[in-house]
């Protein structure tokens, strides 16, 4: 049976002083038992010093570079010894009990391996949080959406999913795994820096057949966008490139046709930037696709050292479903 001991949450930093003068009391306040560290990427401000000074009860993981999210947490996670760990990010807002219903659900019959609790917006707590929401899917095409949020419509949290159930992928801003399993699977793929990683490890423990559950009994608020604005190009240009990559190398067969399908449809989605005169993004999303296809042969090999296992999206198409059929709610 694991306890609040056997946690571990590691909060990744990167300039982000005045995040962690914000957020972490929550966390230290409530967590008491779990092991808090902070793992710094290389910051250029005094987050380390102020760490040192007013926050002496957290272990500091000073990283040698800003490698990104992925590289961040796999160069620090090899410092962490505990059964379970909690990759927090620095703008999240804990609650009374959150981890209490964590640890029950890792100790169920169940025994599931990757956990994501019920993210809600810090800004307005009344509706769920962009990134992961009540729990993530993905379509045959590899474009992921969540209970809670389509796209860009996010449904209010009326207590339609307070219930514990499987879904594909956890989101990175709150993401339970156990240690041996995060190891198991080697980690995040480091050419990603940022964004989808975690989506692309869930799909490798999918087809290594390991359970990713949502627990909405367990309540945090997220900030979302602190270190990079969905209206950043750069934010664009991530996550079309690793979604592409992340179906490549994970999907279970016509890989090609997927593909091409997905590049297609990327290709609206670039239009519909120009059409809202938002030229940077299509941009964005060229570049993204430009970037896949020079490190096709690298993503190809990765493909074949992988499992690989049927079944795993929940539709077809999000994007006819939501586009077309207009259905914007889970």
């Amino acid at each position: 049976m694991y306890s609040d001991k056997d946690i571990a949450i590691v909060i990744l930093n990167w300039n982000g002083k005045a995040l962690l003068e914000q957020f972490l009391p929550s966390v230290l306040k409530y967590s008491e038992d779990a092991k808090i560290y902070v793992a710094d990427n290389a910051s250029t401000d005094n987050s380390v010093e102020f760490l040192q000074t007013s926050f002496p009860e957290v272990s500091i993981i000073q990283n040698s570079e800003n490698g990104g999210y992925a590289k961040g947490y796999n160069e620090a996670l090899k410092h962490v010894s505990e059964p379970l760990l909690c990759l927090l990010n620095s703008d999240i807002e804990v609650t009374q009990n959150w981890l209490d219903k964590i640890l029950t659900a890792f100790n169920s019959e169940v025994k599931p391996d990757i956990l994501q609790p019920k993210i809600l917006d810090y800004k307005d707590k009344s509706k769920f949080e962009y990134a992961g929401a009540a729990g993530g899917f993905i379509d045959k095409y590899g474009y992921p959406f969540c209970r809670g949020r389509i796209f860009n419509s996010i449904e209010e949290d009326k207590g339609q999913y307070n219930d514990i159930t499987d879904i594909f992928w956890a989101s990175g801003a709150c993401f339970f795994i156990k240690n041996q399993v995060f190891k198991a699977l080697n980690g995040f793929d480091e050419s990603y820096f940022a964004h989808m990683e975690e989506i692309d490890l869930c799909w490798r423990a999918f087809n290594s057949n390991f359970k990713t559950q949502y627990v909405g009994t367990s309540t945090v608020y997220h900030v979302g966008g602190a270190t990079l604005n969905n209206s950043n190009p750069k934010k664009t240009y991530l996550n079309f490139r690793n979604s592409l990559i992340t179906l490549v190398k994970n999907t279970d067969s016509n890989v090609f046709s997927k593909a091409i399908m997905r590049m297609l449809l990327d290709g609206v989605a670039g239009v519909m930037f120009l059409l809202q005169l938002k030229p940077a993004h299509f941009i964005a999303i060229l570049k993204a696709h430009g970037s896949f296809y020079l490190n096709l042969s690298n993503v190809l090999k990765k493909r074949k050292t992988l499992k690989k296992r049927p079944n795993y999206y929940q539709t077809s198409s999000i994007v006819w479903s939501y586009y077309v059929k207009r259905k914007q709610t889970f």
